[in-house]
């Protein structure tokens, strides 16, 4: 196999945090003069792994900062040439959007870019396929690997059949917290999210995926441990539309279109999360999330030719936040939080105006995704291994290798003043 590793960084001036409730607004971007940026220590991590080929990282920054991201992020990859790191920005996005735009002229809302969740997925297997990468292996940057074994354990049972004869084509692997632990913090929920917590339900599908064969089937992605082969992602696109949750949306695209993602429970990394500057912004893209979600899978589920997904076969988790139940959910939330705070003004507009709002914009919005998703293959076709244009990224996305400098009263490199 010949692997990639992608990885979307995200980057903004300083630590304000992004307008809520939009594609482009992000859980969590470095901030530019962060003396220790996730995306180091997490391709530090990467430096002990065995037969890394290449590295992809998907800079994704505000238009403010742009140039100083690009320089500190290049400066970042240029310490690591053993993972032979490649840097796709604008300029290199701008080449890959004129090779997609030959094959589909206008399709809308930029689907494959480095704006939006499921829009950068897009783009990083976009670039996998230009330069015939079989499987991408995503990876967060606010992540660090455990052990050299990473790719051999993300690239086990790829191409392989189950006993039912199943072909494993997609694969998720799991986070551990800063305690070692793979379950979500069981603290008991407060009052106010009373009805917005889904530990317990996560927690009990992670036990029983745990305790379950190496390899199984999954209802979970973890979008920073997750591979995929090019048979798979050629065939099947992230969704460019949702505000977030798109890797746990994509498992619902590939049942859609007849594949399914299994769970490896051998294959881990630690997640490092920054601090969430707002929990009302996270909340409403969740708003968002969740009611585009139904209005998609109801969109699919009449739709001739698609398999169908029930929430039924989605339990213990996320089945209830896949269901008409959702609604009432997302209403007494907002309400508990305008009484207990903090944020109660934002939480008063999500409870009057923003969920209301949501509900409407999935509606209207629920068919785009299967638009999009027609010229998908058509796209990948076109894109693989497209050699004119992986020369050009790899000439402008490489960053230069840090030399040792040169006196002129110097011996040449590999010689010695005695020689």
């Amino acid at each position: 196999m010949n692997p990639a590793i992608v990885i979307p960084s995200y980057w903004t001036e300083g630590d304000e945090s992004a307008e809520i409730g939009r594609v482009g607004a992000y859980d969590h971007a470095t901030a530019v003069l962060k003396p220790l940026p996730e995306l180091e220590s997490c391709l530090d991590s990467l430096e002990m792994v065995r037969g890394v080929l290449r590295v992809i990282v998907l800079l994704v920054a505000s238009g403010g900062c742009e140039d100083a991201a690009r320089a500190r992020v290049d400066g970042i990859c240029r310490m690591h040439p053993d993972l032979h790191p490649l840097v796709v920005g604008a300029r290199e996005a701008g080449e890959i959007a004129r090779a997609v735009d030959r094959v589909a002229p206008g399709l809308s809302g930029d689907p494959i870019s480095l704006r939006g969740y499921g829009a950068i997925r897009n783009m990083g297997l976009a670039a996998c396929a230009v330069l015939g990468h079989d499987v991408a292996v995503f990876l967060d940057d606010d992540e660090v690997i455990l052990d050299e074994d990473f790719l051999l354990d993300a690239t086990y049972g790829l191409g392989m059949e189950t006993r039912q004869g199943l072909s494993i084509y997609a694969k998720s692997g799991y986070f551990i917290d800063r305690e070692d632990s793979p379950f979500a913090a069981m603290d008991g929920p407060r009052l106010r999210d009373r009805f917005w917590a889904k530990r317990e339900e996560f927690n009990e599908w992670m036990h029983r995926a745990l305790s379950a064969t190496r390899i199984s089937r999954s209802n979970s992605i973890c979008g920073g441990c997750f591979a995929i082969t090019a048979e798979a992602y050629a065939s099947v696109a992230f969704d460019p539309t949702i505000t977030r949750g798109e890797d746990l949306d994509y498992l619902l695209n590939l049942r859609m279109l007849g594949l399914d993602v299994w769970f490896d429970n051998k294959w881990r990394v630690r997640h490092l999360p920054p601090e969430m500057p707002s929990r009302a912004a996270r909340f409403l893209q969740d708003v968002y999330r969740w009611e585009y979600e139904l209005a998609k899978l109801d969109r699919a589920n009449a739709t001739i030719g698609m398999r169908q997904v029930r929430p039924e076969s989605l339990r213990p988790y996320p089945a209830i936040w896949l269901s008409s139940e959702v609604h009432a959910r997302i209403a007494l939330t907002a309400l508990m939080r305008v009484i207990f705070g903090p944020e109660r003004l934002a939480y008063l507009r999500i409870l009057l105006v923003g969920r209301l709002r949501a509900r409407r914009w999935a509606r209207s919005v629920s068919e785009s995704y299967f638009e999009f998703q027609t010229y998908w293959p058509r796209i990948m076709g076109s894109l693989w291994q497209d050699a004119p244009l992986a020369k050009r990224l790899l000439h402008m996305g490489r960053p230069t290798p840090v030399t040792r400098p040169q006196c002129r009263d110097c011996p040449p490199s590999g010689e010695t003043a005695d020689a």
